[in-house]
């Protein structure tokens, strides 16, 4: 993408995702190499949101989210195949086995609903995200970008959005500069890949689990460009 037009502070998030992936597909891009990458722009994120937060409670501004409360973990979540492709591996190392199957059975149910649905009616709808376990992400160190940055100010207005999705007029309480800032480490990121013929497609959740697990076909051997997460997509 053009970065002539963006902001010097988006300019600063897009580099550094840019620079993430360009050091991890540096000499030969391996599995391993991505997944640090990755890991690496989620710390990186994480340490700003903990920057956020205590900002914002230094000049009396709530940050309503915590564990238990999940509203938005029901709405429509979007990744990117370097996320899902790290995401799925945090899965196979920490959840057992009937975990694992859980979670695709829950994407592959979700997807059934959500796949065909318009634009407008997808981003109306409110399902359980597949990860979601008693309350709680079952892999919430691996979340995408999009959980990371969804920083609400009023928990009252994200049950509200979850309750009433079609009242036009009615949105989450949210802190933007962490949108914003996330989007362009994962542009920056996405970009940083192109070298390496990786297209850094976008899927709903349910679909990059799908695709992450291939069916439960082995392609933990193959190359990164033979990987279906990463494909051209049609």
């Amino acid at each position: 993408m053009s970065t002539s037009e963006l902001s010097d502070t988006d300019k600063a998030f897009f580099q550094d995702g840019l620079r993430l992936a360009e050091t991890a597909i540096n000499d030969k891009l391996t599995d391993k190499k991505l997944w640090q990458a990755t890991r690496q722009e989620q710390d990186a994120m994480e340490g700003l949101i903990d920057a956020l937060s205590a900002e914002a409670k230094r000049h009396n501004i709530n940050i309503d989210c915590r564990k238990g409360c999940n509203w938005c973990c029901h709405q429509p979540i979007f990744g990117v195949a370097h996320e899902f492709h790290y995401l799925w591996q945090f899965i196979k190392l920490n959840l057992r086995e009937d975990e694992q199957k859980a979670i695709l059975q829950s994407a592959f149910d979700n997807y059934q609903k959500r796949g065909r649905l318009s634009q407008n009616e997808l981003e109306k709808s409110k399902l359980p995200c597949p990860l979601l376990k008693n309350g709680a992400c079952s892999a919430y160190q691996a979340r995408p970008m999009a959980c990371r940055i969804y920083l609400s100010m009023s928990e009252e207005s994200c049950r509200k959005f979850h309750d009433e999705p079609e009242d036009e007029n009615n949105y989450p309480s949210l802190l933007e500069f962490p949108l914003r800032a996330g989007q362009m480490m994962n542009e920056g990121f996405s970009e940083g890949l192109k070298p390496a013929k990786l297209n850094n497609n976008e899927y709903l959740m349910e679909e990059g689990l799908l695709i992450a697990h291939n069916n439960g076909e082995v392609i933990d051997n193959i190359e990164l460009t033979d990987h279906p997460l990463f494909k051209e997509s049609n």
